[in-house]
This record gives structure tokens, C-alpha cells and sequence, in this order.
């Protein structure tokens, strides 16, 4: 059941700087290489000293040693609030709303939410032999490991459950294709037809080729402090209406079908005072389309068992009826790591600014950004979603 707390609007706390280091797609450099570029990139957006920023997020999954604590040092940072927060897809917006109450709270004025990865030639492999350890009790022994296999697990239960087709998620597919052509961000430069998709090669049934998404090295990065600091700096900035975030959720379920966001759904709009009608473009973490489609029951866009239907119903580009990861999003951009968790952030905060360029949709206003991570072996542990609004 959802929490029978209130909880208190974000009033006056606001969103700044989106930064995307360009995606590369492998790199020598460790992931504290591509940390710092993307403060240095957040200082230059603000005005600013790096070393004014008085908090710190920070969420990897190859800075190892290094904790959160030892990028201080790194970089020459002295903060109040420090979070190191190891969620994968739900990184950026767990990130986002304690930084949110931490500046609400004056804990610091100035948080710095940066992720980072880096892609050397043997970093899947390496994420593969430690991925979890209920998969290497599970399935390791018989021969199945990493996120392809689990994931694939998952799409074939949804889809016998619900009577979704690979169509369905090859829709999904070719339109953030569409989108990323639109962004020079993407490391995904060709188009992609719905035949392309069905014939490509078989990775996991009954995942294939274009379903997976593509590891890589990059960064994502904002800033969050409160409206007034934001207006000091001149800043331009985009509201935070209301955040969720539930682990666990559904744990009697023998395969995942849903996810935390339906415990918590209604206080997500109750919170920004909205609908789900009234997005003007959302932003869902994408590592497969199946996770996709689930978000868009779970959040309140159609039933659970009707995102077949409503994927049939819209075309998801840009210019389209429901525009959904307009970035291209993991699928079509890549996935560079935990900075996947918050690509759906600083697109969204484009939106709202009106900075998006060529996948900007016209006259947005109010968004959503899911996420979802940190799956074992049969489901994503961690989801969570934002609204976020122009200001």
C-alpha cells in the first residue's frame, strides 16, 4: 500500500544545467575521467567554481575503488551533503529528490547530480562475472548470466501473460531511432526500419539484435538548489513537482510484470496536481522496450495488460502523439552505465527549457522521467519517477 504519510511538495527547489558529455563507444579513461568533465561542463553552465558546489550525487558502476567520498578529493570539492547511490536506472531520480530535501532542508545549497561510466574493451565482461549474486547462485550453474538473459525471461512472460508482440516492442524501437537521429548525441547515426528490427540477429530470445541496448563511455549531469539561488546565478531552470521511489515492490510475483511505480502512482500526480493526460512528452528508462511498455501501465497511462494495445495506438516520436524518450533514448542514444539513469533527466529538462533542438517538441510544458534498475535475475529491484515542469 502507498505510504499513509503525506508527503510535502518540492516548493521552491529547481533543476539547472543538463550536461551530456558525448557518448563514446569504448574509452580508455576511467569513469572519474568522464566525472570530471562533467562538473567542469556544470561549473561553465553555472558561472561558477566547481568548488561551490556545496553537495554531491554521484552514481557509477566502474568507480570502483572510489566512493562518492574520494571524488572530493579528486576534484578538489569540500560539500555539506554527499550521496553515493548505486541504483542503476533509478540513480538519477533517487539522486535528484534527496539533493531536492537536502536543499529544501538547507543542508546545501548547490548538488551536483553526476553520473558516469566508462567502456573499455573487457568492462561488459567484467560486469558480467560479478553481476549479482542471486544470479550467480540462480542461473550461473546452468550456464545463463547478465542482463540479456533475465530481461529476455521477463519479455516472454509479459508476452504470453498479455499477448505482446516482438511488433510491439520493435515499434518502440524504430521511433527512438526516428528520435536520435534528431540528436547529435546519439551514437545510433542510421536509420532503423521495422523489418531491420524483426530479422536482425538472435541475442536472447525473444530479444534480437535491436532490442539490447549498446554499452558505452559518457556522463549526465545536473544541477539542484533552490529557486532563489538559481535566479542569483541567472540561471534558467525547470520545477521539480514530485518525485517516487519504492524498492522491492511485489515480491510475491513469480516473474516481474509490474513495477514500484503503481504503489505510488496516485501521490506522484497528487504531489504536481496533474494527470497523466496532461504530460506533454515522458521519458521512461528503456534498457529493453518490454520495461518500457511496463511503465507505461504502471504509471497510469493505460491498464495493466494494455500496453500492447497502446503502443499500436501511438507512434512515440517526436512530432508523434505520446513523444516518449525523445533523446533516442539508452536504446538509440546508448547506455553509458549508471548515466543511463539520468539521460531521461537532462533530455526532459531540455524539453521544458526549450533547448532540445532538433527533438525538441513544440511547446512543452510538463514531463515525466521514470526509472527502474538493479535487476538479480528475475527482476528490476529499484524504480522510481519524476514530473518535472516548465518554470
Amino acid at each position: 500500500m502507498a505510504s499513509s504519510t503525506k508527503r510535502q511538495p518540492y516548493e521552491n527547489v529547481v533543476l539547472a544545467v543538463p550536461v551530456t558529455v558525448s557518448y563514446e563507444r569504448f574509452s580508455i579513461e576511467a569513469s572519474q575521467w568522464w566525472m570530471g568533465r562533467a562538473l567542469r561542463e556544470l561549473a561553465k553552465g553555472a558561472g561558477i567554481s566547481h568548488k561551490q558546489f556545496d553537495g554531491l550525487s554521484a552514481a557509477s558502476f566502474t568507480m570502483g575503488p572510489d566512493t562518492a567520498i574520494a571524488l572530493t578529493q579528486h576534484f578538489g570539492l569540500s560539500p555539506r551533503h554527499i550521496d553515493h547511490v548505486p541504483m542503476g536506472g533509478a540513480s538519477g531520480i533517487v539522486s535528484m529528490r534527496r539533493a531536492a530535501r537536502a536543499v529544501q532542508a538547507g543542508d546545501a545549497d548547490i548538488v551536483a547530480c553526476v553520473a558516469a561510466d566508462t567502456n573499455r574493451v573487457d568492462s561488459f565482461r567484467h560486469l558480467l562475472a560479478g553481476f549479482s549474486r542471486f544470479s550467480q547462485d540462480a542461473v550461473y550453474p546452468y550456464g545463463a548470466g547478465g542482463a540479456n538473459g533475465s530481461f529476455a525471461m521477463i519479455a516472454r512472460n509479459y508476452m504470453e501473460t498479455f499477448g505482446a508482440r516482438r511488433e510491439d516492442f520493435g515499434k518502440l524501437c524504430v521511433a527512438q531511432r526516428d528520435n536520435a537521429l534528431k540528436n547529435p548525441n546519439a551514437l545510433m547515426k542510421k536509420p532503423l526500419t521495422l523489418e531491420q528490427y524483426m530479422t536482425a540477429r538472435p541475442i536472447a530470445e525473444p530479444f534480437h539484435l535491436f532490442d539490447c541496448v549498446m554499452p558505452c563511455a559518457g556522463a549526465e549531469a545536473f544541477l539542484v538548489m533552490r529557486e532563489e539561488t538559481a535566479k542569483a546565478l541567472g540561471l534558467s531552470f525547470v520545477r521539480l513537482l514530485s518525485t517516487i521511489e519504492r524498492h522491492n515492490a511485489f515480491a510475491e510475483d513469480p516473474v516481474q510484470v509490474r513495477g514500484g511505480w503503481v504503489v505510488d502512482c496516485d501521490e506522484l500526480y497528487g504531489m504536481a496536481g496533474t494527470t497523466p493526460g496532461a504530460m506533454d512528452f515522458v521519458q521512461t528508462y528503456d534498457d529493453y522496450a518490454v520495461i518500457s511498455m511496463m511503465q507505461f501501465e504502471d504509471l497510469g497511462f493505460c491498464g495493466k495488460g494494455e500496453g500492447p494495445d497502446f503502443v499500436r495506438q501511438h507512434t512515440f516520436t517526436v512530432d508523434g502523439s505520446f513523444p516518449h524518450n525523445t533523446s533516442g533514448g539508452q536504446l538509440s542514444v546508448g547506455q553509458a552505465g549508471a548515466a543511463g539513469g539520468h539521460l531521461g533527466i537532462t533530455e526532459a529538462m531540455r524539453q521544458l527549457l526549450g533547448s532540445a533542438g532538433g527533438t525538441q517538441v513544440a511547446d512543452a510544458k510538463l514531463g515525466l522521467v521514470s526509472g527502474f534498475g538493479m535487476i538479480n535475475y528475475d527482476r528490476g529491484l529499484a524504480s522510481a519517477a519524476a514530473i518535472l515542469a516548465r518554470a
